[in-house]
């Protein structure tokens, strides 16, 4: 096809079911694009949007001549179940550009694909099979998801490739663009229409036991991996879903997706063989944290090697608040000195800081107005220190490593404060501390701190790689809104039996007859 008409659209959130609702302008205050703003972003040198869109579109342009059809783009950080109005709008304004464009060759759909709203468990799927609905079953749909997607046979059904992520922490965004593009290409090239199989098991891990460089998630991927080489061009994508327990949803659980070129059955066999292999490591999908005393003590060490802890009940990447104080005060009380930590989302105190100035000596109050009477919020304690304000930051600033390298962020005013031998990094936006230009933005030097500490889940760990080998990283058993301990939600929705909350829980590749 010499010139492709393709549409672009996406809905970017990981909903954490217990955690506020996502409204509009948590959408418009990160991505809320259309038109040719929407590519314009896509196009620009350092893009604020998904890597992976901007990524599509630059492969795209650099592979032949096509016609881009933006329609929307939408994006929040994690937070709570998207109200119902919200991605109602978002959905039709993608209908709506749809019609209007009509006829298109194609359609690139970037979500994360483990979104909740109130009236639907599964958004992506609603926005999916009601974009298919508008295109007919003839035009190519392909979607990049991360690998924390819950993914749901309408999702299946409404696309035609499906792409997820396959690093934990998630630096391939760039790769998953280009081979969303390189695929989509080769279907409009060939005239061939994808099969997609899909199997679910009742296998639910927390998203700590996710990480792709280590067994067992990097061990079933790497081989997935090997395996679509095997099949050489028959087999299209290979992803393996590990999913987002906070979603709490009926489609919850490890999903295996396999698209095969043509052929239904070759791709039902390689995805019953990965299913196989995931059920048979599921006992190794199990991760101890270290408790908060030891997380102490370790910091109050003298004589050993930097650390860094991930404060990993109050994740802002999973829709954590980022606002808990409990390993803040723990630290402060056990005079822990050569620590930094971020970083804080408490724009009022930022603000004070900015009011007070550089230099200044104040009483820093963390959480001054947040009402822990409502149940998402209960864990944000507060929190009072003697503070100087060591500098300060308008937040404007551009990734170095990690899944945010190159990408702009606009945190918003931020501060360092220094209380004892403890500097701490307040910002206004909530987002995870997965880079170091965190910390880097202040002058801050992370190789002179003996403990740092992230609020960040997992994704600080590319981040930070160069400084903190894996020994040298700990994961705490904080409260929060992101604590991975399956027994203390009162999920609803997952299904059950599921392991590891069952440990009778049971599955077969070959069920009997």
């Amino acid at each position: 096809m010499p010139n492709p008409r393709v549409a672009l659209l996406g809905a970017i959130l990981e909903s954490n079911r217990f955690a506020p609702p996502a409204e509009k302008s948590d959408f418009t205050s990160l991505t809320w694009l259309t038109g040719e703003d929407l590519m314009d972003e896509a196009r620009s040198p350092t893009p604020k949007l998904a890597t992976e869109f901007a990524t599509f579109v630059r492969t795209m342009d650099a592979t032949g001549n096509w016609t881009p059809v933006p329609c929307m783009l939408a994006a929040s950080h994690p937070a709570g179940p998207v109200r119902a109005a919200v991605i109602e709008e978002i959905i039709a304004t993608c209908e709506d550009s749809l019609r209007a464009a009509e006829p298109v060759d194609a359609v690139y759909i970037c979500n994360h694909g483990a979104m909740v709203a109130e009236h639907d468990h599964d958004p992506d799927g609603l926005l999916m099979s009601r974009i298919r609905r508008v295109v007919g079953s003839e035009v190519p749909i392909i979607a990049t998801l991360d690998l924390h997607a819950n993914i749901s046979q309408r999702m299946v059904d409404a696309c035609d490739v499906i792409v997820g992520y396959r690093t934990n922490p998630h630096v391939d965004q760039i790769e998953r663009g280009e081979e969303a593009a390189f695929s989509l290409r080769r279907i409009l090239a060939t005239d061939i229409r994808p099969k997609i199989a899909h199997i679910k098991l009742p296998l639910v891990p927390a998203s700590i036991t996710l990480l792709s460089a280590e067994h067992p998630y990097g061990s079933l991927i790497d081989y997935g991996q090997r395996r679509q080489a095997e099949y050489r061009s028959e087999i299209i994508n290979v992803s393996v879903f590990g999913n987002f327990l906070f979603s709490d949803t009926p489609d919850n659980g490890l999903s295996i997706v396999v698209t095969a070129r043509e052929d239904a059955d070759t791709a039902e066999a390689l995805a019953m063989e990965l299913a196989d292999m995931a059920w048979s490591l599921r006992k190794d999908f199990v991760r101890q944290l270290a408790s908060l005393g030891d997380a102490v003590a370790i910091a109050a060490t003298q004589t050993r090697k930097p650390v860094i802890f991930s404060d990993a009940g109050d994740n802002p990447g999973g829709g954590g608040s980022g606002r808990t104080t409990e390993l803040l005060a723990a630290l402060c009380k056990a005079d822990v000195s050569d620590c930094l930590i971020g970083s804080f989302c408490d724009p009022e105190l930022a603000r004070e800081a900015h009011g007070v100035g550089l230099g200044s000596q104040f009483m820093a109050s963390f959480n001054r107005s947040c009402d822990t009477s409502v149940q998402w919020a209960k864990w944000d304690v507060p929190f009072e220190a003697d503070a100087e304000v060591l500098a300060l930051h308008d937040g404007d600033v551009v990734g170095e490593r990690g899944m945010t390298a190159g990408r702009s962020m606009a945190l918003g005013p931020s501060a360092a404060l220094r209380i004892g031998g403890i500097t701490v990094v307040v910002i206004s936006d909530r987002t995870q501390t997965a880079d170091p230009v965190f910390f880097h933005m202040f002058g801050l030097d992370i190789a002179a701190a003996r403990t740092v500490v992230v609020k960040s889940r997992g994704h600080f760990r590319a981040g930070f790689s160069g400084w903190f080998a894996p020994n040298q990283v700990y994961e705490v058993d904080t409260a929060g809104l992101t604590s991975p301990v399956h027994d203390r939600w009162p999920f609803g929705h997952l299904p059950r039996p599921n392991y590891p909350m069952d440990e009778d829980a049971e599955w077969s590749a070959h069920p009997p007859r």
